[in-house]
């Protein structure tokens, strides 16, 4: 079993940063990728970044692209999403996941950490 646990999210004024991370532990996760996602009051989780474990291949989000980067370290089984350039509609629970495959349901989810993105 993967446990995966984020960290880094806060209160930060519009067009600060933050940088978000995701610890895996329990078993050394060698699966195929880890992503973020994001839950708006009162909205659907939504897909925020993706990279590939291995190759480090990212996708993003429209709504975040140019201002989010997402990045790995394998040593420490370990990912971060960089936040730039905040905005009040990026205010979201932020969820970590993980699955061991390609083009199957994230099967690891974390327990979320609060953006708050003030004006």
């Amino acid at each position: 079993q993967v446990q995966l646990v984020e960290s880094g999210g806060g209160l930060v004024q519009a067009g600060g940063s933050l940088r978000l991370s995701c610890a895996a532990s329990g078993r050394t996760f060698s699966g195929h990728s880890m992503a973020w996602f994001r839950q708006a009051p009162g909205k659907e989780r939504e897909f925020v970044a993706r990279i590939t474990w291995s190759g480090g291949s990212t996708s993003y989000a429209d709504s975040v692209k140019g201002r989010f980067a997402i990045s790995a370290d394998n040593a420490k089984n370990t990912v971060y999403l960089q936040m730039n350039s905040l905005k009040f509609e990026d205010t979201a629970v932020y969820y970590c996941a993980a699955r061991r495959y390609a083009f199957v349901s994230w099967e690891y989810w974390g327990q979320g950490t609060q953006v708050t993105v003030s004006t």
